[in-house]
């Protein structure tokens, strides 16, 4: 059984910086799954924002490069995703998820992700 556990949200105002952390509990390692962090808001679908595979391979939405960051510690089966220059468009219920195997080289529809954690708000004010 695979449990994700997100932190991290909060409220910043525009500009500032937020790090999310998401833990992964259960038998088998988290370098074994493509790890996506996700993002919904309000009246939105849910899109991909990030991805990271076993090998530390990233992928980003267009609409967060260059200020999202998505790094590992599979010592502690934790993954993050890094937020700087936030914006309010960014404000959603942020959400990880895990998919077996490799991550694909481009972003992943969520149905792809077959284990997903409860979720943690950014609010970005400006």
């Amino acid at each position: 059984q695979v449990q994700l556990v997100e932190s991290g949200g909060g409220s910043v105002q525009a500009g500032g910086s937020l790090r999310l952390s998401c833990v992964k509990s259960g038998v088998t390692a988290i370098s074994s799954y493509c790890m996506g962090w996700f993002r919904q808001a309000p009246g939105k679908e849910r899109e991909q924002v990030a991805s990271i595979n076993s090998e530390g391979t990233t992928n980003y939405a267009d609409s967060v490069k260059g200020r999202f960051t998505v790094s590992r510690d599979n010592a502690k089966n934790t993954r993050y995703l890094q937020m700087n220059s936030l914006n309010p468009e960014d404000s959603a219920m942020y959400y990880c998820a895990a998919s077996w195997g490799q991550c694909k080289t481009t972003t992943m529809p969520a149905e792809d992700f077959a284990y997903w954690g409860q979720g943690t708000q950014v609010t970005v004010s400006s």
